[in-house]
């Protein structure tokens, strides 16, 4: 089963919902969670998944999980589990992908970006970047819970110097 939207879905990560953003998640130029259009069949979402080393290990299209090569290289384990797959790497879940009702589906990861900095998931003190029981995005002392980003190029976006915006807009020119 492949999870196909006809209109840009409304996505929520940890409270929040994204409505026609396209990227949700990018580190630096690299887009970390994403919703892209397959030609003629519609919307769906993507994820790349980098080990710590910036392996590119898998990508999480949809509701499904796809080994690259360099992840079939270094024996990446895709489990098609009733309900959800799991996806391994030496014996530790990397990422457990589980199918919920109609088109929904429930991610849980240990974000990497390709030069390795990890995003981090977790209940611990700061830095995070979500609790694990996806209440709230967190960091640099900011908790965004229960907003709507709506019609924008990127929702989230977390730079290697240290940057982070929320909400961005790209304007040419001056804003009225």
């Amino acid at each position: 089963m492949k999870l196909y939207f006809q209109s840009s879905p409304i996505v929520t990560v940890a409270t929040n919902i994204f409505i026609n953003v396209p990227i949700i998640l990018q580190y630096d130029d690299t887009p970390l969670m994403e919703v892209i259009k397959e030609q003629g069949i519609g919307f769906t979402t993507q994820i790349p998944i980098y080990h710590s080393d910036g392996t590119y290990l898998a990508k999480v299209k949809g509701n499904r999980v796809y080994p690259t090569i360099e992840g079939k290289n270094v024996n990446i384990e895709i489990r098609d589990e009733p309900g959800k797959f799991i996806c391994s790497l030496e014996n530790k879940v990397i990422l457990e992908l589980s199918h919920g009702v109609d088109n929904e589906f429930k991610a849980e990861a240990e974000l990497y970006a390709p030069d390795g900095y990890f995003i981090k998931c977790s209940d611990s003190p700061e830095p995070e970047l979500f609790d694990l029981k996806g209440n709230a995005i967190k960091f640099c002392g900011i908790t965004i819970k229960g907003s709507t980003f709506r019609n924008m190029p990127i929702g989230i976006k977390l730079c290697k110097s240290g940057l982070a915006q929320i909400g961005t807009q790209t304007y040419t020119g001056l804003v009225p």
